[in-house]
């Protein structure tokens, strides 16, 4: 687990990792799909160096531009 991660989000991490292992993943598959959540939770609400949240915005700018090429 990073140190950057708040208590918040290693409580997160902790309560996903047992809810993989008690589904019948491994330890170690259980640890990568926690990290892996809890990342991705912290970018998405901007907890993380230097995010942007321009990345969503400019995925939706891309798709309404080639609506209107057609």
């Amino acid at each position: 687990m990073p140190k950057s991660w708040s208590n918040k989000r290693e409580r997160q991490y902790e309560k996903i990792k047992r809810s993989a292992k008690s589904r019948g993943r491994s330890t170690g598959t259980a640890k990568r799909i926690a990290a892996a959540t809890v990342n991705k939770t912290c970018r998405r609400k901007g907890e993380t160096k230097g995010s942007t949240r321009s990345r969503s915005r400019s995925s939706s700018r891309r798709r309404s531009s080639r609506r209107s090429r057609r």
